[in-house]
């Protein structure tokens, strides 16, 4: 039996890393909100690797930080690793990267959407969206509570009619066994909704104490600790090492004869996989002239044992994953906690998406997240921010926020997936970006932060420490401007050092 459980401004459909943002902004630009998990204990899982940042994903992270959203102040709450990526080559493409704390990262999200005031955190798994006269009215959860709603965000992840892949064996779920949403699929169908399928993979976790780590490479974080969000000022912690080590030919031979036995390659799994994410045997059969591949092996959080081996997701048998892991240099011995396995879902096509993220023919629906056809935390993380933005700048009757090419990595992902679409789950990159010497990941808050301001997600305290030091630097620009260098020896000896040409005549940098 049915019943009206209320009236809210908004729900939000799933409480990933795209759903987590979508109701943090909806509420804090003060529409009523709801914000549904099928458990409360996946709020901002991270289900495959416990990482933010990386190539291009820093800067998603930080530019989702300078719009006021918060997945930059939640790693700078539970990293226990930080690294600045690709610091030999240009600032342009240099990235921060940091190891989470998995459970912990969880809780401080989980805990920051509990305190957030115009927010609501629900258990309940959404069966229907009504939607009359094309526009949505109300959602409706698998007890029957509906909730008349002026608008709403889907954000389901690898959720909708989610299936594992271990080998031969196969089941209904989402990841680390969370029930998976089947209704919710036939619903979107039944609105002319068109979707598809593609598939990621995650793979095995590791009982650190079968590790031999002596064997294997040490990666330490970096000396010189910066925070993700610009609000924060970098804390120096303890860091944790992570590790490096390699498959080998012996590696490469089980996975080779053991390939009819993977769901991939037996035609069981339909969806399309992240070409720029590949599975282990995946690498060995496009790559097959190469010796070896890198596995890395990363803490997953500090009150756990279990480590992480980036690099090595499968979809294999249990008994072939043991086999080929245990040939690897520190994993003879590896005892597993959790196998490997890859996960199908349904996803919609993005192309039918404006690029304000709503759903187009259907008033005040709109999509966030990995349903979009995308791949990652961070891509998920700021759609999440801008569907939410948007959401409320409909709700409002105002124009919706666009973020042109020029602007953000955030404008290029979103104005790729919805101009071009994507066949199959779009990675962001710094590749992507032509504007890339200009959108780098230490100056996204001059780029957009006025814009978080003028939205509402930037405090006045914030925006005036910005407009200070915004200031400064253009202060520093003029003075530069104006001064000479002279071809002095200690001037033409720093050059040399730094392989750069002596100067014979003044030199004004103009």
């Amino acid at each position: 039996m049915s019943y009206i459980a209320g009236k809210y401004d908004v729900a939000v459909i799933g409480a990933g890393h795209a759903g987590c943002e979508a109701g943090l902004a909806t509420a804090r630009l003060g529409m009523k909100t709801l914000i549904f998990s099928i458990s409360l204990e996946a709020i901002a899982n991270m289900p495959c690797n416990p990482h933010i940042g990386g190539s291009s994903k820093g800067h998603l992270v930080r530019e989702i930080d300078s719009l006021g959203g918060e997945m930059g102040k939640n790693i700078d709450k539970t990293m226990i690793q930080i690294k600045m990526l690709n610091t030999s080559k240009g600032p342009a493409v240099h990235s921060l990267r940091a190891q989470a704390d998995r459970k912990k990262y969880q809780a401080e999200m989980k805990h920051t959407l509990e305190k957030q005031e115009n927010l609501e955190v629900k258990q309940g798994e959404i069966v229907n969206i009504q939607v009359e006269n094309g526009k949505v009215t109300a959602v409706e959860t698998d007890v029957g509570a509906i909730y008349k709603v002026k608008a709403v965000i889907v954000a389901t992840g690898t959720y909708l009619r989610g299936k594992i892949f271990i080998g031969d064996f196969s089941k209904e779920s989402g990841p680390d066994g969370v029930s998976a949403s089947n209704e919710l699929s036939n619903c979107l169908k039944k609105l002319g909704i068109s979707l598809i399928r593609f598939k990621t993979g995650t793979p095995a976790r590791i009982n650190r104490r079968s590790i031999d780590l002596s064997k294997m490479e040490i990666q330490k974080g970096d000396q010189g600790i910066e925070a993700f969000s610009f609000e924060n000022e970098p804390k120096e912690f303890e860091q944790v090492d992570c590790y490096l080590t390699y498959t080998n030919q012996k590696t490469h031979d089980i996975i080779r004869k053991n390939l009819h036995r993977s769901p991939l390659y037996a035609g069981m799994i339909e969806g399309t996989g992240p070409r720029y994410c590949p599975s282990i045997e995946d690498k060995v059969v496009r790559f097959s002239e190469k010796p070896r591949h890198q596995a890395f092996v990363e803490p997953v959080g500090l009150d756990t044992e279990e480590m992480y081996i980036q690099g090595m997701s499968s979809s294999l048998p249990e008994d072939v994953q043991i086999a080929l892991y245990h040939t690897i240099p520190g994993l003879e011995k590896a005892e597993f906690t959790r196998p490997a396995y890859a996960i199908e879902y349904d996803c919609i096509d993005p192309s039918n998406l404006k690029l304000s993220l709503e759903y187009k023919g259907i008033d005040g629906l709109f999509m966030a997240g990995q349903i979009n056809g995308t791949s990652g935390y961070e891509e998920a993380g700021c759609q999440g921010l801008m569907a939410g933005i948007n959401c409320v700048q409909k709700i409002k009757g105002k124009p919706p926020i666009i973020l042109d090419r020029t602007q953000a990595y955030i404008g290029v992902l979103i104005d790729d997936i919805v101009t071009k679409g994507t066949n199959e789950p779009y990675r962001m990159m710094t590749s992507r970006a032509e504007y890339r010497l200009l959108l780098r990941q230490d100056n996204a808050d001059l780029r957009l932060t006025e814009i978080g301001h003028e939205i509402g997600l930037i405090s006045e305290e914030r925006y005036q420490k910005f407009k200070m030091k915004k200031e400064k630097i253009e202060k520093e620009i003029e003075r530069l401007k104006q001064m000479t260098v002279k071809p002095s020896n200690e001037v033409n000896q720093f050059l040399k050092e730094n392989r750069n040409i002596r100067i014979i005549n003044g030199y004004k940098d103009v």
